[in-house]
């Protein structure tokens, strides 16, 4: 299998959130990505420096530009587990578009052949970085980066494909 790159239909997958009354939810990526202009980009883990502090911030920072060039959906997803998920995401209170969702198996990151295996510094089989854009479930973006860097998948890369 190859990594999901421009051109692919992104495959669905349920994911894990928790809705705006504090109820876990299983959502499908389809039921949010069909028809619409989404981005989805993902981290190797919550409360990590550089995901906490430079990758989730800008797409926070960037959510209206995004959403004023026609970006439906800010999807952040980790290999985390929903109830992490929900911690980390209440660190950002200025957060309005952008939500987080748990791949708590790695079950979705697997079927985007996107899995970076970080179990030698204990953390186990996590998501690459990156950052995809989505325009009725077709990749037209696909920045995905190589090892633990932060160069492609940040929101201005993703500004500047729009």
């Amino acid at each position: 299998m190859a990594p999901i790159a421009v051109g692919d239909v992104i495959p669905d997958g349920t994911l894990a959130c928790f809705d705006e009354q504090d109820q876990l939810q299983s959502v499908s990526i389809h039921s949010l990505a069909a028809g619409k202009k989404a981005i989805l980009f993902a981290v190797p883990g919550a409360f990590t420096p550089t995901c906490s502090l430079k990758h989730v911030p800008g797409f926070i920072e960037k959510a209206d530009e995004l959403k004023s060039k026609g970006v439906d959906e800010i999807l952040c997803i980790s290999v985390n587990d929903p109830f992490v998920m929900k911690a980390w995401a209440k660190t950002f209170p200025d957060n309005k578009h952008v939500k987080f969702l748990a791949d708590g198996s790695g079950t979705y990151t697997k079927a985007l052949d996107l899995e970076l295996d970080l179990s030698e510094k204990g953390l186990g089989v996590r998501s690459r970085r990156f950052a995809l854009l989505v325009d009725d479930l077709k990749v037209v973006v696909a920045n995905v980066e190589s090892g633990g860097e932060f160069t492609v998948s940040g929101a201005e890369e993703i500004l500047k494909a729009l």
